[in-house]
């Protein structure tokens, strides 16, 4: 089973400096963004599975290299190191690690759309 690295710990969730500039650069627009995010990154969640079902290693390398592009610039260091550790994974061919991948990235995912949110409510 795949265990998240020490590396990856040591990122936090969310970069709180990061998602506040970003803030200070959407303004207005910063929910939307936040949603748009949340929305889409569910999108590319479905279609890593999908890529897993069909064993299909080049589709899931680029959404997983999609989504970590995403979660990098949404401020979300820990989850963006998993995805690219999904990516990795896809492009070496290695879709039985990447199915463990996929759980802990969905779990680091479900952490970070919960934080997420709570900034959508404040």
């Amino acid at each position: 089973m795949y265990k998240v690295g020490l590396v990856m710990n040591e990122k936090p969730h969310l970069d709180e400096k990061a998602l506040a500039e970003l803030q200070d650069v959407m303004e207005d627009e910063f929910d939307i963004l936040i949603s748009t995010y949340l929305s889409d990154s569910r999108d590319r969640i479905e279609a890593l599975r999908s890529a897993l079902r069909s064993a299909d290693a080049d589709s899931f390398t680029r959404s997983a290299h999609s989504f970590k592009g995403s979660s990098v610039n949404i401020g979300a260091p820990r989850l963006g190191a998993i995805c690219m550790e999904a990516e990795v994974a896809g492009r070496e061919g290695r879709l039985g690690q990447a199915d463990n991948i996929l759980e802990v990235m969905e779990r680091e995912f479900n952490t970070i759309s919960n934080m997420l949110e709570r900034t959508l409510r404040a």
